[in-house]
């Protein structure tokens, strides 16, 4: 047990960061409570959200920590994909959409935040909740924008040095 302490390395701060992204994307509320498909494809879409909220936090600044938490991101992907069985050559195919599917969202929010009006509501209807029948919900999806406003003021009053140190915080999704 002693010895377990000599060798075993300290974690990163950007991977105590994606920790903290990867707590707050898996809140039960999120999917019980405000609709999103508790899925593969609904965890990935609450991650990449997630990340993307530090990402454009520290825009401009910490750029190796952005890319590490980047890093971090699809070294978990990656990870994952091993865990559920895929095959080594297939996994650089999955990673790679992947890679695509999550810059594309992160244009998009960019696109979205920057415009005024709804458009972080039809950039979340359009990728969150993309197959619902009939269409998303609307109430959920008005409470995901709102949500992400709130928590983009949150990681905005956090200091740069904090999360870049590895801690970053994120508001718990209320009822």
């Amino acid at each position: 047990m002693i010895l377990k302490r000599f060798f075993q390395r300290s974690q990163s701060p950007a991977r105590s960061c994606y920790e903290a992204i990867v707590a707050a994307a898996r809140h039960p509320r999120l999917y019980a409570d405000w609709g999103v498909p508790d899925t593969l494809d609904g965890r990935f879409d609450m991650i990449t959200l997630h990340t993307y909220l530090v990402l454009e936090r520290l825009k401009g600044e910490e750029p190796e920590f952005r890319q590490a938490v980047v890093d971090e991101f699809f070294r978990d992907m990656d990870r994952s994909l091993r865990e559920m069985g895929v095959g080594d050559l297939s996994v650089g195919k999955k990673v790679r959409k992947m890679a695509e599917s999550f810059y594309g969202r992160i244009a998009a929010y960019d696109a979205a935040l920057a415009a005024p009006g709804d458009g972080l509501a039809a950039a979340l209807a359009r990728n969150v909740f993309p197959d619902e029948e009939g269409g998303p919900d609307i109430a959920g999806v008005r409470r995901l924008a709102e949500f992400v406003l709130t928590q983009r003021a949150r990681l905005a009053a956090q200091p740069v040095r904090a999360i870049a140190g590895g801690d970053v915080r994120f508001e718990e999704p209320g009822p």
